[in-house]
C-alpha cells in the first residue's frame, strides 16, 4: 500500500500542474494587460519619462545628456504645414546658432502637432519665440512651434498628430510671417531636416536613429538635401497649389477669390504699398495684424488682399 501511495503522489501533482496551467496562463495574461494600463498611464502622464527626468511647465528647453545612439519612431507623423518652402537653415545664421528650420507660412495658416504627445509649454517671449508652443512626444522628441499669431492649445493637453495646435504668425523676433519649427532630444536641439523633407511633405523614413559620433556629418548632409530652396516665392511655390492653405480670410476681398500678396522693397511703407496696390491702409492692416504706424522691413511678404 505504502509503495501504491507513493507512485500516485507524482500523478496527482501532474494533475495539479495541468489543471493550474490555464489558470497561470490567465493570470499572466491579466498581469500583461495590467502592465500595459499602467505603461499607457505613465506615457500620458509623462511622455518618454525613462528619457525625461521631468515634467516642468517654465523652461521652453532644458539641455540633459544625449544618450550616444537613440532610435526615433517617425511613423505616425503629421507634417506641421503643408507649406514646401525653407526659408532659413539649422545652423550657424548671423554669428549665432539657428536651433531649428524657418518654414515660410502666412499669417492664420493652420500649424498642426507633428505627432501625438502632450502640451509642455503654451507661452509667449517677446525677443525670442514670440507666442509658442512646445511638445513633448513618445517618440523622444520635444517638438517646437513659434512666431505663431495664436496659439490654440493648453499647458498639459494632450494632443493627436494633426491636431491643430496654432496659427501662422509674425511674433517675436521675427521678420516675417512664418513658422520657427525646432526638434529636441533632452533639450537638445537635432536638425529637423534630418527627419522631416519639407519640399516633399514627408518625413525621411520610418526611423531616425541619432548616432553621437556621426551626426554632425549626416546634419550638414540634411542640409545640403533638403535645406532652404531660395528666398524668392509665391504662394503656388509655398503649398503646391495657388491658394490651397488653409484659414484664407477673403473678406472684403476686391479681387475676388484670388489671394495676393507684396514684397516689402527697401524705403517702402505701409502707407505706399496700399497707394502702389490700390487697396486701403486699414485693408493691408487687417490682413497682416499690423498697426499704421508700424514700420515694415524690406523681405517681408504682407497680404493686401
Amino acid at each position: 500500500m505504502a509503495l501504491f501511495a507513493l507512485t500516485t503522489v507524482p500523478v496527482c501533482g501532474q494533475d495539479l500542474l495541468a489543471r493550474q496551467a490555464p489558470v497561470d496562463r490567465k493570470m499572466k495574461a491579466v498581469d500583461t494587460l495590467a502592465l500595459q494600463d499602467i505603461i499607457a498611464r505613465e506615457k500620458a502622464e509623462s511622455p518618454s519619462a525613462e528619457l525625461y527626468q521631468t515634467w516642468d511647465n517654465t523652461y521652453a528647453h532644458r539641455a540633459s545628456p544625449l544618450p550616444d545612439k537613440y532610435r526615433i519612431d517617425l511613423r505616425h507623423f503629421c507634417m506641421p504645414t503643408p507649406s514646401r518652402i525653407v526659408t532659413s537653415n539649422f545652423g550657424s545664421r548671423w554669428g549665432r546658432q539657428h536651433k531649428g528650420l524657418d518654414i515660410k507660412v502666412y499669417i492664420g495658416d493652420t500649424i498642426r502637432a507633428a505627432f501625438s504627445g502632450k502640451v509642455r509649454i503654451v507661452r509667449y517671449e517677446a525677443g525670442g519665440y514670440g507666442n509658442y508652443v512646445v511638445i513633448r512626444h513618445n517618440n523622444g522628441l520635444e517638438t517646437i512651434y513659434g512666431h505663431l499669431s495664436k496659439q490654440l492649445v493648453h499647458e498639459n493637453e494632450d494632443v493627436r498628430a494633426g491636431e491643430p495646435i496654432g496659427l501662422g504668425g509674425n511674433t517675436g523676433r521675427s521678420t516675417g510671417s512664418h513658422l520657427h519649427f525646432e526638434t529636441r532630444l533632452c533639450g537638445v536641439a537635432l536638425n529637423p531636416a534630418l527627419m522631416f523633407d519639407f519640399k516633399n511633405q514627408d518625413v525621411t523614413g520610418d526611423f531616425y536613429t541619432y548616432n553621437k559620433d556621426t551626426y554632425d556629418q549626416e546634419s550638414a548632409e540634411a542640409t545640403r538635401l533638403r535645406g532652404k530652396v531660395g528666398g524668392s516665392y509665391n504662394r503656388e511655390e509655398v503649398y503646391g497649389v495657388l491658394g490651397s492653405s488653409e484659414n484664407s480670410d477673403n473678406s472684403h476681398n476686391p479681387y475676388g477669390n484670388e489671394i495676393r500678396y507684396h514684397k516689402v522693397q527697401s524705403g517702402e511703407t505701409i502707407t505706399t504699398i496700399a497707394r502702389k496696390r490700390g487697396v486701403s491702409v486699414d485693408q493691408i492692416c487687417r490682413l497682416n495684424h499690423l498697426n499704421k504706424n508700424q514700420s515694415v522691413k524690406p523681405g517681408q511678404i504682407l497680404r493686401y488682399s
